[in-house]
């Protein structure tokens, strides 16, 4: 009696431990990582890393970090250039993303377009999706004949449109997906009217959108300029002694700190103030 009380004991005592006791989840990427990775994807990146653009950001900075302190010897000044320089890698990569969600842009429309003729000749969504590997826009087809294939392998839609919007990497090509998705799970003969209505609205977003970005140009440019002007005076004025013995002392490396602070927060609210509303992958 006294052996069956001790194992009920052990028992329970074993079943309250492992209530409490939470299996550790294995660890992933952080979101920073992810958010990198999404940015990289949607610039057409996708064989590169992030942490190869760390990479070349930490190169270019110790590059940099050399060749100004050879030339000024002074610690300060090399730090706030070296440091300007350490972005110009994501700098690169947001503007090759911009200039692709740009290009998309334009594209969709013809996409949406053959989708449609494809439908209405009697195609499956399947088989007019894989059509546009072939006679689709060229550089959107290398992703819809890699759909093509996994579904030919899989036969599972679903998994295989997933893996093509990771391709497209597109806002645009989000809401695409996940219309064939629901045409193709509920059905209905709505489908061709649907891709005409969306093509309508992809032409006049586009062009209503290079309108405004004609616009706003300049205040890009504005704001590049606005910060570039004192840096390209200091890196001037760097050539003379006086200026380095300056900012060579703790005054002087206060003061450039805070100028590079203040031209980073200027240039990103200026930026911010004058850019366009941009779609968000909302459905990745």
């Amino acid at each position: 009696m006294g052996a069956l009380v001790g194992l009920t004991f052990g028992i329970g005592v074993l079943l309250v431990w492992q209530g409490f006791a939470r299996p550790k989840k294995k660890a992933g990427p952080g979101k920073w990582y992810l958010r990198l990775r999404r940015t990289l994807n949607e610039a057409g990146l996708v064989g590169i890393r992030p942490g190869q653009v760390i990479g070349v950001q930490a190169g270019i900075a110790v590059v940099v970090f050399a060749i100004t302190f050879v030339a000024t010897t002074t610690v300060s000044i090399s730090f706030v250039f070296a440091t300007f320089s350490s972005s110009l890698p994501w700098l690169l990569v947001h503007r090759m993303q911009r200039r692709r969600r740009a290009d998309l842009r334009e594209l969709w429309p013809e996409v949406v377009d053959s989708l449609t003729s494809g439908v209405r000749a009697g195609l499956s969504l399947p088989e007019a999706l894989g059509v546009l590997g072939v006679r689709g826009p060229v550089p959107l087809r290398a992703a819809f004949t890699a759909f093509a294939g996994d579904y030919r392998l899989s036969g599972a839609f679903g998994l295989s449109l997933d893996r093509l919007k990771a391709l497209l990497a597109d806002p645009v090509g989000d809401r695409i997906c996940e219309s064939l998705r629901l045409a193709r799970e509920v059905g209905g003969t709505d489908l061709g009217r649907l891709l005409t209505q969306l093509a309508q609205f992809l032409r006049e977003d586009a062009r209503t959108r290079s309108e405004l970005m004609a616009r706003q140009s300049w205040s890009v440019s504005a704001a590049r300029m606005a910060v570039a002007a004192p840096w390209l005076v200091l890196l001037l004025l760097a050539t003379r002694p006086e200026t380095l013995t300056a900012y060579d002392t703790g005054a002087g490396a206060v003061i450039l700190l805070i100028g590079a602070a203040l031209s980073v927060v200027a240039y990103r609210l200026m930026i911010r103030i004058g850019r366009l509303p941009e779609d968000r992958r909302v459905l990745q």
